[in-house]
């Protein structure tokens, strides 16, 4: 009897001590840093409810494991290393599971990413080029398949300036599922498999505060990449992305970010698999439904600071997908919405919650880590 009552003990003191533990006793708020940091086994749960147009609704889950405490370089907060992994499928058979890994060494001047997954997708896949079918008509589309992505960058000096290299590759099997005519032509133009595999060269300025959630500094990126049957693919065509997000603090509550993005499609073969050409990739905007080979998109976003651990935001952006560079922004596609954010873990900055966007014809909720741009 006495040594089940010193187990119930034993038990209820831990209890209340893993209970203690997930609050800060800074505020007294709800609080993950201590669990995140000392438990070697601990993670963010980060749940998805999955309401992107282009496939369906459903959900999924992930969870963020972060390897130590990180560290400060001035103003700059060093994040520590971290892993995630996790799935999610949704309502029309989309289904998928990945992992990843970053690693930085050196005070933050090595970083390396690395990921890989297998997914199941269900798309409907509207570009014009594709089997002589206008924007306003559906081919509906499967693919599953794995890919993996690596990336290494070295920081030039003591600057905020990094540069790498970065490796794509991915396997997969394409189907229309339309009627069997059309994927009788879908496979006589793209096959019933396909490699695409790719190597790039990326530039990187980087003086944003905060990895998770930044209040200042300015982020710039360019990568251009190679994809070539040399590299062991089936398709040749080069692809640049730049990329851009700036964030001014107007007050010490209130915070406007800036973000801007640009990718070209260059030196391609005739036919691609669809989900190759950049589309736009607003929060709001089903994906895939807008691509070209010139696409870009730009967005602002406010975000008020109602109490030290609660976050408010609204967006608004615009994009643009076009075959000829000249044509960009001759039309545009504009999405808006507003959402939250919750200090989940403050000794990292770490923000969590959501956004619910809208757009003509579409609306989603996100699920997001971090800002969401």
């Amino acid at each position: 009897m006495l040594r089940r009552l010193a187990a119930l003990g034993l038990l209820f003191t831990s209890i209340h001590s893993f209970a203690a533990g997930m609050f800060d006793p800074q505020d007294g708020m709800f609080d993950m840093s201590d669990y995140l940091r000392d438990n070697p086994y601990g993670f963010l749960p980060v749940p998805m409810m999955i309401t992107e147009p282009a496939i369906g609704y459903g959900g999924g889950l992930f969870g963020l494991f972060l390897h130590g405490k990180g560290s400060m370089d001035g103003d700059h907060f060093i994040p520590p290393n971290m892993s995630g992994f996790g799935g999610g499928a949704t309502g029309n058979g989309t289904w998928f599971a990945g992992a990843g890994h970053r690693h930085t060494w050196n005070n933050d001047h090595i970083r390396y990413l690395v990921g890989a997954g297998y997914a199941n997708i269900n798309l409907d896949i509207y570009s014009g080029d594709v089997l002589g079918f206008g924007k306003n008509r559906a081919i509906n589309t499967n693919t599953k398949g794995y890919g993996a992505l690596q990336r290494l960058q070295f920081r030039v000096g003591d600057s905020p300036v990094f540069l790498g290299v970065t490796q794509i590759y991915a396997r997969t099997e394409i189907s229309a599922d339309n009627n069997k005519l059309i994927n009788a032509a879908w496979q006589r133009v793209f096959g019933s498999e396909s490699t695409s595999s790719a190597v790039g060269l990326m530039a990187e300025y980087d003086t944003t505060d905060n990895f998770f959630y930044p209040h200042k500094g300015l982020s710039l990126s360019a990568e251009y990449r190679f994809y070539s049957s040399f590299l062991g693919g089936d398709y040749r065509y080069n692809q640049l992305t730049l990329d851009g997000k700036y964030f001014l603090p107007l007050s010490p509550t209130l915070t406007l970010a800036l973000a801007g993005d640009y990718q070209a499609l260059s030196n391609s073969d005739q036919h691609l698999p669809p989900m190759t050409r950049p589309d736009i990739n607003l929060r709001g905007i089903s994906r895939y439904r807008y691509q070209g080979d010139y696409v870009g998109t730009v967005q602002t976003q406010l975000a008020w600071q109602v109490t030290p651990r609660w976050i408010l935001q609204g967006f608004v952006g615009a994009g643009s997908a076009a075959n000829d560079n000249s044509d960009l922004f001759s039309s545009s596609e504009v999405a808006w919405g507003t959402g939250f954010r919750y200090l989940i873990a403050r000794k990292y900055g770490l923000y969590t919650g959501a956004d619910i966007a809208f757009s003509e014809g579409d609306q989603a909720v996100y699920f997001n880590v971090g800002s969401g741009l």
